[in-house]
């Protein structure tokens, strides 16, 4: 791998540029054959192929592992890039991966391609979380979760979870896309390691995709590996992009995180919406421990029932002015979809329904709008139920 330092050549002109260079080169021209003769167990001494690494991607790297207190992250072109380089590289046939139910659709997928390299998948219920010691056995070797959970912000203890996977001897995996280092640091709570969609909050315009992972050193070493080999390495221009987006992430998870606690105040006294899922909610049933593992709030997406009938969950989101009908989340605008028709579609209808999602179930993901257009929005939607 590259052997790298935050100060690499990116100001080839002495003063330092207020935005990192985008650094679009495939590869680099050796200037002698020395650094050949440097290459040493696979590293590199310097920079030479762009799926081998990159510098701009490099700088990005660093600013999302110092955001998660952690020493290293890797970045990769998609979230499921993340978390299939994470299972790529940690898991092989005779292992047991222990998965919630509760996460993005695509996992179940993902899940398909691992039970044919042999590995065997055990799903449980988010709701179970507390007894995930009788799914965990001998040869568990990971355990992945999110926290809040997609799409019905389930919250999992991040700390209990990592019990029950010390007991095995395996791995804890948190996605923390929902929750963004703004409000929880998985790592702290114990977890091995950290994934994101960067797609997502970290990025937060709905103009670029990447994954990210975050973890020690040696997990570095690992992923980067893992990386290399399959090449999901991240455009130079997306990467750009992604640090744009991190300048100001802060600011917009802090806004999101009061407009959802608004949003899902209103939500609750609303008679046509029923089951609101928001941790900041005191009658929530992972409110106590949200409060304990989230700071600063509690992010920006809700899930909720609207009416009674599917039908009546699309008359409502036909009706809204304000907020999108879109997939994803984390963005500045305001995003709204049922998740039975999107972002669970890759899973078979009668697993879809399974652990608590309705047909009328619809996810919620707020931007950073003025609170009170968007519960305006909602309010003369609802008279469309």
């Amino acid at each position: 791998m590259v052997k790298k330092s935050s100060d690499d050549p990116l100001t080839p002109y002495g003063n330092k540029p207020m935005v990192t260079p985008i650094v679009n080169a495939v590869n680099y021209e050796y200037l002698d054959f020395d650094v050949l003769g440097k290459i040493t167990d696979g590293e590199i001494d310097g920079y030479t192929y762009h799926r081998d690494d990159n510098p701009t991607v490099r700088v990005v790297e660093e600013q999302i592992a110092e955001m998660e207190e952690a020493p290293d992250c890797v970045i990769c072109s998609t979230g499921m890039a993340a978390c299939a380089m994470v299972y790529l590289t940690y898991l092989s046939a005779g292992d047991n991966l222990v998965v919630f139910h509760d996460v993005y659709g695509a996992h179940y997928k993902v899940s398909l391609i691992l039970e044919r390299m042999g590995v065997t998948v055990t799903w449980v219920d988010a709701s179970e979380s507390l007894n995930l010691d009788q799914y965990v056995i001998p040869e568990t070797k990971m355990i992945f979760m999110e926290t809040p959970t997609n799409p019905l912000c389930k919250v999992i203890d991040i700390r209990k979870a990592k019990a029950a996977a010390d007991k095995a001897g395996a791995m804890l995996v948190v996605d923390n896309t929902f929750a963004t280092p703004f409000h929880q640091k998985p790592l702290e709570l114990g977890a091995d390691l950290v994934v994101h969609s960067a797609t997502k909050a970290l990025g937060g315009h709905n103009d670029l995709m990447a994954g990210a992972i975050v973890g020690s050193k040696e997990h570095y070493d690992e992923l980067w590996f893992t990386r290399q080999a399959i090449g999901t390495t991240l455009d130079a221009y997306s990467a750009s992009l992604l640090e744009r987006g991190l300048k100001t992430f802060n600011l917009r998870a802090e806004k999101m995180a009061c407009n959802a606690m608004a949003v899902s105040e209103y939500l609750r006294g609303n008679s046509n919406m029923t089951n609101v899922r928001y941790p900041g909610l005191d009658d929530d049933p992972g409110h106590g421990i949200a409060m304990r593992q989230m700071k600063n709030g509690f992010g920006g997406v809700m899930a909720f029932d609207v009416g009674e009938t599917q039908d009546d969950a699309k008359n409502f989101i036909s009706a809204l002015k304000r907020i999108y009908h879109a997939v994803s989340l984390g963005s500045t605008e305001s995003l709204i979809c049922i998740p039975y028709l999107t972002t669970m579609l890759y899973m078979p209808k009668e697993r879809r329904t399974g652990f608590g999602v309705n047909l009328n179930t619809v996810r919620l993901s707020v931007g950073i709008e003025p609170a009170e257009d968007l519960i305006a929005d909602i309010k003369q939607a609802s008279f469309a139920i």
